[in-house]
């Protein structure tokens, strides 16, 4: 057993062998110039946009900016629909994740791919593929018009679904991993004991599952309040109907850039304050 000297500064390693005074972590013992640079250039490429939008943010005339009434329905549109498809992911995206973590079917991993298309589909494509399929003129949306008179593109609730069908992927990878780390034993133990297949889900999955499904509704959340290119490509710009907060930026940076920053400066609080939120998910060192 090791002895601690007077000065109490003898460390031990984490296999619990001794380790000299002085001596460095396994792991660091310098880094590398050629790996220096670059990491530090990349570094500095991703803080100064970042930087730069603080510094040029217009601080004594942003509460003027920010009080505006088309800065209001923007923010308020966007928090509404945003909650709303956080809501239509979580009711759908659970069980979907549940399926593909639980049950094996022919072509799971075709579905778990196509699940994961959207994060890597261009946001316009996306738009544009909401528009074949739920448009008046497209697959499903034709059906929707002449049956029940219900037209989606254009409207508040056709900017839901497109921020649901960006979003929902986060949250379905999120619960996958964290269903696949749960022990299924205890659903087993749960149905042996009598209880059915879905009772188990709610009374025993569920609450092991709750973090994964925490996390995975702020960042599809998060997700939904900065989508652009299949918001703008399925529902349009109207003020007040579809013009979420990154459409507001859009339209006024091209006629007054001040309220762009201003309104850029607002979802940068709401991202950082999302990356605070999962700061003991993803922010922690192993």
């Amino acid at each position: 057993m090791t002895r601690l000297d007077e000065s109490g500064a003898a460390a031990r390693t984490s296999k619990g062998g001794p380790r000299r005074r002085g001596a460095r972590a396994p792991g660091r013992r310098g880094v590398p110039l050629p790996l220096l640079l670059p990491g530090v250039v990349a570094l500095a490429f991703l803080l100064l946009p970042l930087l730069a939008l603080l510094v040029r943010a217009p601080w004594g005339s942003l509460p003027e900016l920010l009080s505006s009434t088309e800065v209001w329905q923007a923010l308020q549109l966007s928090l509404i629909t945003a909650t709303a498809a956080t809501g239509v992911s979580l009711v759908l995206g659970v069980p979907l994740a549940w399926l593909l973590a639980r049950t094996d079917f022919p072509g799971r991993g075709v579905v778990r791919a196509l699940v994961t298309l959207p994060l890597v589909l261009p946001p316009v494509v996306g738009g544009v593929a909401l528009l074949l399929a739920l448009g008046r003129n497209g697959v499903v949306g034709q059906w929707l018009d002449s049956w029940f008179g219900i037209t989606l593109p254009f409207t508040t609730t056709g900017v839901v679904i497109a921020e649901a069908f960006v979003a929902m992927p986060f949250l379905v990878i999120s619960v996958e991993g964290t269903l696949r780390a749960a022990d299924p034993r205890f659903e087993e133990a749960a149905t042996t004991l009598g209880a059915s297949r879905f009772t188990a889900f709610r009374r025993v999955t569920l609450p092991l599952i709750a973090p994964g499904i925490a996390a995975g509704a702020v960042l599809a959340w998060a997700r939904a309040l900065g989508e652009f290119g299949a918001t703008i490509t399925f529902a349009g710009n109207f003020p007040g109907r579809t013009q979420t907060m990154p459409l507001a930026v859009y339209l006024a940076l091209q006629n007054d850039p001040e309220a762009a920053i201003a309104l850029s400066l607002v979802l940068l609080a709401v991202s950082i304050a999302v990356l605070a939120g999962l700061r003991d998910r993803w922010l922690t060192t192993p």
